[in-house]
């Protein structure tokens, strides 16, 4: 098996070199040796490491889509994402120019990117229930974006002491604005359970790397203090699944929503059912009769005359029988 493992390609044992190093590539791969107990777990640290830096650049995919396809941001925080997008900058700024292996940090990049994309579609989209009004909003985006463009030229001694704190507090504040606001509305809105599944996931892995990998203290307590309330968010996901915000308008995904007056009810008493009236036909007004005051008299004399001219069509009656008479009589019409 070791014949096959010392001729890898070239191209494959320079990637294993650059990930583990060449003393842990030729004791791990080359010589099979898992007993060398050192360069396991910094292979295990390094494998979780980049798993974290690929899986972090698609871990805010689903959220964002999520916006899109809902056309709203219901539910999620404005000043949450603000202070988190600010935390993972700093955090970002402070590791590169210290010169951190780009495993333990590098998914602060593509998280940094993802988080600015989201607070730009919370502003577009809105938020109906107790969102920040567009003002407050427009001066939130432009404290993020100024403060993420000066970032890369403050000094590493000054990033230090945001590391310590300002990111972490920012990055706690991030999640407990969230927590905040998912409690009031008794509701997730259209906050990513996978998003927070990852999130929570990412955050135990890097504790793990941070302490193994870097021995930074500061970082550590930021992935620590995040993993706590990162479980907590989940557990309000489990909480309030497919609850509605109770706050605001109800969510309906795009659809408008028809308003009805309510009508109040006594207590003990039916309400009546609303009868709608029925459009009745038009009808020609009935003129009023003429009063025969108002009729000339020329006119009722030719009436009366032409009645006097009219025929009398008389009717003979029979006369009385005599007794034992037998015979009968017919009627004759004049």
């Amino acid at each position: 098996m070791t014949s096959i493992t010392r001729n890898l390609p070239p191209f494959i044992r320079d990637l294993g070199i650059s990930i583990v190093g060449k003393k842990c590539y030729v004791s791990l791969v080359e010589n099979l040796d898992i007993a060398d107990v050192p360069c396991l777990k910094h292979a295990v640290s390094k494998g979780l490491g980049l798993g974290i830096v690929v899986g972090g650049s698609i871990v805010k995919l689903p959220q964002i889509l999520l916006i899109l396809g809902a056309h709203t941001a219901e539910g999620l925080s404005l000043t949450g994402y603000i202070f988190e997008t600010l935390s993972y900058g700093i955090t970002l700024a402070y590791s590169y120019t210290s010169q951190f292996p780009f495993s333990t940090y590098g998914e602060n990049f593509f998280l940094t990117l993802q988080n600015l994309l989201i607070s730009l579609l919370i502003v577009a989209y809105g938020s109906p229930t107790g969102g920040p009004s567009a003002l407050s909003s427009f001066i939130q985006l432009s404290v993020l974006i100024g403060g993420l463009s000066a970032l890369p030229f403050i000094p590493v001694d000054t990033l230090s002491k945001l590391q310590l704190f300002l990111a972490l507090p920012l990055s706690l504040l991030s999640k407990l604005a969230q927590i905040q606001q998912n409690y009031e509305a008794k509701s997730t809105g259209q906050l990513s359970s996978f998003a927070l599944g990852a999130q929570l996931l990412g955050c135990i892995v890097r504790v793990y790397t941070s302490l193994f990998e870097v021995g930074d203290i500061n970082v550590a307590a930021g992935f620590l203090g995040a993993l706590v309330l990162n479980v907590v968010l989940v557990g309000q996901v489990f909480a309030y699944y497919g609850q509605y915000p109770r706050r605001g308008q109800k969510e309906t995904k795009g659809k408008k929503e028809k308003k009805v007056d309510a009508v109040p009810v006594t207590e003990g008493v039916q309400p009546e059912k609303i009868v709608t009236q029925q459009p009745q036909p038009i009808r020609a007004p009935v003129a009023a009769p003429v009063p025969v005051s108002a009729i000339p008299s020329a006119k009722i004399q030719a009436y009366e005359t032409t009645r006097a001219a009219s025929p009398v069509r008389r009717v003979a009656t029979p006369p009385a029988q005599s007794q034992g008479a037998n015979r009968k009589w017919a009627r004759k019409v004049d």
